[in-house]
């Protein structure tokens, strides 16, 4: 009777450590996203398949990418939909760089950061599941109330705003007709695009993904 007490006291103390070495492991690797700079050559091969875009245009995408990572590093290898075309251009862009790229993620997630297309994915489930959480993480990213947005996260919005040749286009007015996806309503249809090791199937409503392992 005497040893319960300890006993329990112990297994606190030991969930409490757990806890405490997670959260600062996940702030360092959100620490290296933040200040990671976009080598010139990554940019450079990026403008061979979005040439139009001006070079205030390409920050947005690239920061749109960062966020991207930084959702990837807080679903702890949960599937996370990419919901901008023109980011997963530039994430493409960046994992031909392949030295370089397996350094960063190295850094920011403590091991490679898998790539998977959309024709590769298997399921429709973990596609819409991976599109809400997309959705939940870049709104909480933005202090943005994911059932009733007053605007878009950056990253779901780039491809309407930089108006990106067959971009995602969400819509937080939810207008019938549009041809947008109602941004609040995420989750409802079919799904989303491709993704990174874990899979997912093909909807349309995005572009790459990253996931377990």
């Amino acid at each position: 009777m005497n040893l319960i007490f300890p006993t329990v006291l112990l297994a606190v103390l030991v969930f409490v450590a757990q806890r405490v070495w997670r959260q600062h492991a996940l702030q360092r690797r959100l620490d290296a996203i933040r200040t990671h700079p976009f080598p010139q050559s990554v940019r450079l091969k990026f403008r061979d398949v979005r040439p139009n875009l001006d070079s205030a245009q390409e920050h947005q995408v690239f920061e749109g990418l960062r966020d991207y990572f930084i959702l990837c590093a807080q679903a702890r290898g949960r599937f996370v939909s990419m919901p901008s075309q023109v980011a997963d251009d530039a994430w493409h862009a960046f994992i031909l760089h392949t030295r370089y790229y397996q350094d960063f993620c190295n850094k920011a997630f403590g091991r490679f950061l898998h790539h998977t297309p959309v024709e590769a994915m298997s399921t429709q489930t973990l596609a819409t599941e991976g599109i809400r959480r997309a959705w939940r993480l870049a709104c909480a990213l933005e202090n943005i109330n994911p059932k009733q947005p007053e605007r878009l996260p950056r990253l779901f919005a780039l491809d309407g705003e930089l108006k990106i040749e067959n971009g995602f286009r969400y819509d937080t007015r939810c207008t019938p007709g549009s041809g947008n996806y109602c941004a609040s309503h995420i989750g409802c249809s079919s799904g989303c695009g491709g993704g990174s090791e874990s899979g997912s199937a093909d909807s349309g409503c995005g572009g790459g993904g990253c996931g377990g392992d």
